[in-house]
């Protein structure tokens, strides 16, 4: 087991995850409290009982269950977390557990930090994607009106416990969206991982090296966190592929063309925003082409893209929190391996990314 200590708290990786969680619950200042658990219909089904096997202080948490998915990551589910933990009678020395991917660490973190002024949460992940993303950073929040993350908040977990046995429950293409952060993290920090990547392609869930491949990631995005807690210089390179991404994937969920996973949408910004690079970041036209064929081969081309509108898609941008002033900012690559941020970019040349990926997914298609 790994354990990284992510500013205020530890990240546990592992086998041995459990046995620090149960540690931790059973200490001075969680043996008392009343535990909650907050989970959706799918990890309540398959992830519940791997955890409360491994737990006795688990089984007796309340549970409290929303609706799984990004499209219920609103005011109106974390209303109803809030009036739960009030009718159950929690307070400001109970503890609320966290058991699900990005929507549930999010949401669940967001109504913890703001219930009764703050009540302490652990975050137990248990998707690729909330594993190696939203296990680091204390950034918690909901969806307002569409746009991502537009209400929200930084605030630390107690700890976070990650056991890759969780993977084995998800289905292949929720696992395989998770691994488009796996893909960034190489992308903007570390080339050499992005070779191994590019060489051996994405592993399966029953791997041996899920687990070295899960602390490898979240090391490189604690490492950039802690140089930049609050998102006011180099963390900002950790939204390489997500201005465009979170507009397309805001785009799907408004009902616009397929919809599409986080993961799916943050590979089409990925490819859109290496487009970027070339012509705004230094990378070279044959690193893009190596980009986007990995991307393409990994995950399905959006056929119909066509049906995403431009402009659209522009004015989704233009409410990204890394926005300044005028014009759409974004992180790009100066090359494989190494990012830069605030890199201003014009609608026209937003615009020719995309017809450069609707060219490259009609080619793969």
């Amino acid at each position: 087991m790994k354990t990284i200590q992510a500013g205020t708290y530890p990240v546990h990786i592992g086998e041995k995850a459990f046995t620090e969680m149960n540690k931790l619950l059973r200490s001075p200042g969680f043996r008392y409290g009343k535990l909650f658990l907050l989970a959706d219909e799918n990890t309540l089904a398959h992830c519940y009982p791997v955890l409360s096997e491994q737990s006795a202080r688990v089984k007796e948490a309340k549970i409290i269950e929303v609706p799984s998915g990004e499209a219920n990551k609103n005011i109106d589910v974390c209303s109803s977390i809030w009036k739960a933990l009030s009718a159950l009678g929690a307070d400001r020395s109970s503890v609320l557990i966290n058991l699900g991917g990005g929507v549930i660490g999010d949401m669940g973190g967001f109504a913890a930090a703001t219930f009764k002024r703050g009540i302490p949460f652990i975050h137990v992940p248990t998707t690729l994607l909330s594993q190696v993303d939203a296990s680091v950073g204390g950034k918690l929040g909901i969806d307002l009106n569409g746009l991502k993350n537009e209400v929200g908040l930084f605030s630390d977990p107690s700890a976070v416990f990650i056991h890759p046995v969780f993977l084995k429950t998800l289905p292949l293409r929720e696992y395989y969206s998770g691994y488009a952060e796996v893909i960034k993290h190489a992308l903007i920090a570390d080339k050499k991982q992005w070779e191994r990547i590019f060489a051996s392609g994405l592993q399966t869930p029953f791997s041996d090296e899920m687990e070295s491949i899960i602390t490898h990631s979240v090391m490189i995005k604690n490492r950039i966190v802690r140089s930049d807690p609050r998102e006011r210089g180099e963390r900002k390179i950790l939204n390489f592929g997500h201005t465009i991404g979170h507009a397309v994937e805001s785009f799907s969920l408004e009902g616009g063309g397929v919809a599409l996973l986080h993961g799916e949408a943050i590979a089409i910004g990925m490819i859109c925003e290496a487009y970027l690079s070339v012509k705004k970041g230094g990378l070279g036209k044959t690193e893009l082409s190596e980009i986007t064929s990995f991307l393409l081969d990994t995950y399905r081309p959006v056929n119909n893209f066509d049906k995403f509108d431009d402009l659209r898609l522009v004015e989704l941008m233009r409410h990204d929190k890394k926005n300044r002033g005028e014009g759409i900012n974004f992180a790009l690559l100066k090359r494989i391996g190494q990012a830069q941020y605030d890199k201003k970019c014009s609608v026209e040349l937003i615009r020719e990314a995309l017809r450069y990926y609707r060219e490259e997914a009609k080619m793969k298609s």
